[in-house]
Parts: structure tokens; sequence; C-alpha cells
């Protein structure tokens, strides 16, 4: 990256190699390039990710793939009932000394799969909390700062809620973007069958390294933004909210609550990284409403005459756009 001299050619670099990454998960994952895409766009602007999907759509090897591609600590951390945080961030031993010393848990890797996330108590999940949103985690009165860059990914059905806990709405805010992984189409499940039921398995490459994705995280967050977007963004986010002086119609009937400042934050974020790998140097209206359909849609919570007329939030949210 040394070679990189100016923020032109940084932004080239971004897609080059972006380019590479995606091309590197599209050896092993058929199709949901949208799904990819917004996964990509929440790792390079320092953000987390829920992909929600019933069973058996490659959720969790599609982590397991992107992991791979970039090179990265990995651990897998499956949530179940009995899980307890100390299972998840690590806990205090005596040693031979009978001195206490601590145990890293799974938590201290860059990435983290969070597989199926509710169906483990909210004493659990919240552990995830201060990870999730200060990099680093406390336990025993001591501050472990976790090694960067860090993200977790997460899974979740929307099916089977027997046995499952529903995310606070303080855990689902920590998510940047909430992906709905759907089934793939006819030639692509074809495609799927044809490459999963013989005997060859495709090898990913790692294509960026850790201190990469740290230069183009710091790389989006310098990109410039007109004044425009920002009002655009903040409008959009603020019409979500019911008694808000710009309220759109369709909030006033049917949502309870809206999204807060950290969706206006997350518009902008994911606006700049939408842009950069389009080649743009700075993100217009059309980048921010690329990425608003996965970042609102777990911020909003629709109110009982939304579902008895049937309203699910991707047309609420579509009318606000």
């Amino acid at each position: 990256m040394n070679e990189v001299k100016s923020d032109v050619e940084a932004i080239e670099y971004f897609r080059t190699k972006y380019g590479e990454l995606y091309k590197e998960i599209g050896k092993v994952i058929v199709g949901q390039d949208a799904v990819i895409r917004e996964v990509l766009i929440s790792i390079f602007s320092r953000g987390h990710c829920l992909l929600v999907g019933v069973p058996g759509l490659a959720k969790t090897l599609l982590v397991n793939t992107i992991a791979d591609a970039l090179g990265l600590s990995f651990n897998r951390i499956q949530f179940t009932p009995d899980l307890m945080p100390s299972d998840i961030i690590g806990s205090e031993i005596l040693d031979e000394s009978r001195n206490f010393k601590f145990v890293k848990g799974p938590l201290f890797a860059n990435v983290i799969l969070a597989d199926e996330i509710n169906r483990t108590p909210p004493k659990t999940q919240a552990a995830l909390l201060e990870a999730m949103q200060e990099t680093a985690v406390t336990t025993a009165g001591t501050r472990y700062p976790l090694d960067k860059p860090f993200f977790v990914l997460a899974t979740q059905n929307p099916i089977e809620q027997e046995g499952t806990y529903p995310l606070p709405e303080a855990q689902l805010d920590r998510f940047m973007f909430n992906v709905w992984v759907d089934y793939p189409k006819y030639e692509e499940e074809l495609a799927i069958i044809k490459r999963t039921t013989g005997d060859s398995e495709q090898k990913v490459n790692s294509v960026v390294s850790g201190e990469e994705i740290v230069f183009f995280q710091n790389l989006i967050r310098k990109i410039p933004v007109p004044d425009n977007v920002f009002e655009y963004a903040v409008q959009l986010a603020s019409k979500t909210r019911p008694g808000a002086e710009n309220t759109h119609p369709v909030t006033k009937k049917f949502i309870s609550w809206g999204a807060g400042p950290r969706a206006s934050q997350y518009l902008i974020i994911g606006a700049k990284c939408n842009a950069a790998i389009a080649g743009k140097f700075s993100p217009d209206i059309e980048d921010v409403k690329a990425v608003a359909l996965p970042i609102l849609r777990h911020r909003i919570v629709r109110n009982y005459m939304a579902e008895a007329e049937g309203y699910n939030i991707e047309k609420i949210i579509q009318e606000l756009l």
C-alpha cells in the first residue's frame, strides 16, 4: 500500500481489491450478488451484519468464505440456550502459581460468526454489545482490546421461532445492516447442485490482508460528502419517527418507533463505501438510497395497523424513499 500516492489512486486500488475479493467469493457462493455486496460494504464501513434467511441458504458458508478471502482469524460461536457470557468472552482461572489468569474466549478473533444468535438468552446476547461498539471487552474490572479489524456477522432464521429469544432493540441497533438472504433463482440453484454434489472442492485464496482492510476503512471515512447528501440522509431517518416535524404520512399511520441517529450515520458511511465501489470520489443521494433498505429494515417497528393491512417494512421504506 506504500505505492498508493493519492486519494484517487487509493480509490482505484480499493476498487481493484474489491473486485478480486468479490470474484474469489464467487468461486464458492453462487448468486446472492446483493447479499455479498452488502456484507462487504458493512465490513469496509467498520460495521456489523445480521444475515436473516431460512435454513439451507448458505449463510454460514458465506461467512466462512468471506473470512477465508479476507485472510483474517475466524471463530464460529454456535449460540444455544445454555450458552453463557463467559463462553464467548473468556474467563479467569487459577494458574499453577495460584494467580488468576484470563483465558480469552472465541470472541478474540477478527471475524466472528454468531450462528443463530437469537437462540441464546438476552444475558448472553448482551456479552456482544461492548465488543461490537467499543472493540473491547471488560471482565473482572480489566479491559481487553480486540484485534482490528473486528466484525460480527450473525445469522438468524425467520422461522422456527420456538425456543428463540428476539434480539433486543439495543442489540439490533449495533448491526449496520440487516441483510435478507432469499432463495436462489432456478439457474443459480441448478449451478449450486451441480457444484456441490460432486467430489471437487473450490479453494478460496486470501486476497486482502487485515492491514489493507484497516487502510480501506480509514479511506472510506475520509471521503467528502456534499451537504445535500447529509441533509437527505438525516431527513430520511427522521421521516421514520412518529412525531417528528417532517414525519411522512405512512409513518404516522403504520410505525410505532423509528430509526435513531445511528441510522443517519450508517446511511452516510454506507453511501461513501457504495460510491467508492463505483469509482466515485463523493457519494450522491442515489448511494444513500442504495444502502437504505438494509440499514432501516431492523430499526423500524410497525404498529398493529400495519400488520392488519399487510404493510411490511420493505413497502414502508420504499414509500419513504
